[in-house]
């Protein structure tokens, strides 16, 4: 679809190429004293605004990660399940890579996208009730887990998805410990001030192999080294239960786990209701449900699993590096 007004143009020819510009949208989008109204103090509102994420080590128990590997194991011998779409696999070594839709086949992680604590800090960065535009486990088998390109996840969801705005946060929460030998995350610091477009048109159906390798959405290299020389490239490590919550539009990567010790982690997506999908600004056709939401979009509620930890303020860790 051609939109009339594009705020932010990617999967451009290579004669329409536009430099790095700065974010059209607030990064805290609660505004005046709704600010501070959830569990976040000044200090880590104010980090989030300046690097784009928030790190929490240790945030749940070791021992409620448990479930989600038993389902996993589930899963694998679910015939049917393996021949979806919503089952990515990594390409070299043919093992599950990622299962896209985890809150509507997994009731642990369904619980778990509503847990009070998370679920007051994204209302409180988005300013607005929210929903699941996307969720998924990805999994890095020791040894042999491929890497990912740098990008920005909104250079996909508004080219791909039609995602108007800026106004969506990711969360990830480390299955197993994540150290610096077994692929972390990896982000750049301050990078989601910037939108960087990037060159290449959208091909119909790219979603079949971009999951797989990110090719299109890469910034280019020169974009790349001048954000990484503002802000450095950090790599949040820590055990399994840790959790990690970041902008959307901040640019992280990931290498290959050359280690022999798994990296798994889940991911859910927050949108903002007031933030949901139009027609795709760069590509053909919109992608699968399962990718994008656009059905199941109603508000999220908490999960009466935590009425004691509704409102508990919560303090990030400092990152140490």
């Amino acid at each position: 679809m051609t939109h009339e007004t594009n705020p932010y143009p990617s999967r451009l020819k290579e004669d329409q190429g536009i430099d790095p510009f700065v974010r059209l949208d607030p990064v805290v989008h609660s505004r005046n004293q709704w600010r501070w109204d959830g569990p976040l103090d000044e200090m880590s509102l104010s980090r989030y605004e300046r690097d784009g994420f928030l790190w929490f080590e240790g945030f749940f128990s070791q021992e409620r990660m448990q479930p989600f590997f038993d389902e996993l194991k589930e899963m694998a011998e679910d015939k049917k399940l393996m021949e979806s779409q919503q089952i990515i696999k990594d390409p070299e070594s043919g093992e599950i890579r990622s299962v896209f839709a985890m809150h509507e086949i997994s009731d642990h992680f369904n619980r778990l996208t509503r847990d009070p604590r998370i679920l007051g800090m994204v209302r409180q960065l988005l300013g607005s009730e929210v929903y699941i535009h996307q969720s998924r486990i990805n999994d890095k088998f020791g040894f042999q887990g491929s890497g990912f390109d740098w990008h920005s996840d909104f250079e996909t969801w508004h080219s791909e998805d039609g995602m108007p705005r800026m106004r969506a946060v990711s969360a990830s929460l480390m299955l197993t410990d994540n150290n610096e030998f077994n692929g972390p995350l990896m982000l750049i610091p301050g990078s989601h001030h910037y939108f960087v477009p990037c060159i290449g048109e959208t091909p119909d159906m790219n979603w079949t192999d971009s999951l797989k390798a990110q090719r299109l959405g890469v910034p280019d290299q020169d974009s790349l080294a001048m954000l990484a020389e503002r802000g450095g490239i950090q790599a949040p490590k820590g055990p399994a239960g840790s959790l990690l919550l970041f902008e959307c539009n901040t640019l992280h990567a990931s290498n290959k786990n050359m280690s022999p010790w798994p990296r798994s982690n889940l991911f859910f997506v927050y949108n903002s209701v007031e933030n949901q999908l139009e027609e795709p600004y760069a590509a053909p056709n919109p992608r699968p449900e399962f990718l994008g939401a656009r059905e199941n979009t109603d508000p999220l509620t908490m999960h009466d699993d935590f009425p004691e930890l509704a409102g508990q303020g919560v303090s990030p860790l400092k990152f140490r590096g």
